[in-house]
């Protein structure tokens, strides 16, 4: 009877313990408003509803799971239309991510794989907005996008070569608690090149043209907006079955996930 209730304690407290970490993996974003970047001749302020993100993004361990489980989704079975030839491309087959780190972040991801993988988790893509939410959060600001040295940590950052090589939470956790928004690698988004969209297209002959590629960093004022014209600038850049090694992905819901 001993040896029962022992067995059950340690089931009882490992399966709360894996109840906590997923509870945790999250991170809740309440709502709030931003003027971003693509808004700065408007000055009018989106409104970003209450989501959640997770802390970290996807990593290789993470990943490897996900194809085992998706197998059209694995290096040699993936579709072109899907992903172009550097998908996965530093792993060494369908199932071993070779000299990488289990916990360094899966990169070589196309936009669709990035989908599937959040929508196989119950999730989603973070939106642009969403995202650019999050990352203008330094460790006590909501918004720390006028803060000189904030803005030369993300510069800093995009001058660094193989950060794709780190781990997941080696950067610093901002007000949210959330991880890597900068630091480690760069991320999809759902609506990843919305911007880009040509006056013609969107049948708006008043569009700005210049955002297209970052060429408007020629009117760039300060820090703050050399730091996030080269987001939009790298989005923008972007077609959904590109994969490149620092591109990673991490997922978001509208809700809290079910556990």
């Amino acid at each position: 009877m001993k040896k029962h209730i022992f067995i059950f304690t340690i089931f009882f407290f490992s399966v709360f313990s894996v109840m906590k970490a997923q509870e945790t993996e999250m991170a809740f974003i309440k709502e709030g408003s931003f003027v971003p970047l693509y808004g700065a001749v408007s000055k009018k302020p989106v409104i970003v509803k209450s989501f959640y993100i997770d802390t970290y993004p996807v990593t290789n361990c993470e990943f490897l799971d996900f194809v085992k489980r998706n197998p059209s989704y694995q290096k040699s079975k993936i579709k072109g239309i899907f992903a172009d030839k550097s998908y996965l491309s530093y792993w060494k087959n369908n199932f071993d991510f070779g000299n990488a780190k289990p916990n360094s972040p899966v990169t070589g991801i196309s936009w669709f794989a990035a989908k599937k993988y959040c929508e196989c988790e119950g999730k989603r893509l973070a939106t642009m907005d969403e995202w650019e939410y999050v990352a203008m959060a330094d460790t006590k600001k909501i918004d720390a996008r006028t803060k000189k040295e904030f803005n030369q940590y993300i510069l800093s950052w995009y001058e660094k070569s193989r950060t794709y090589e780190n781990e997941i939470g080696k950067t610093f956790k901002n007000y949210w608690g959330v991880y890597d928004m900068h630091g480690l690698v760069w991320e999809w988004t759902s609506d990843f090149n919305s911007i880009f969209l040509s006056g013609e297209s969107r049948k708006d002959k008043s569009s700005d043209k210049n955002l297209f590629c970052g060429s408007a960093s020629v009117n760039a004022s300060d820090l703050m907006d050399y730091a996030a014209f080269m987001r939009y600038a790298f989005r923008g850049s972007l077609k959904a079955q590109y994969s490149t090694r620092n591109l990673g992905f991490r997922c978001a819901s509208t809700s809290k996930p079910k556990i």
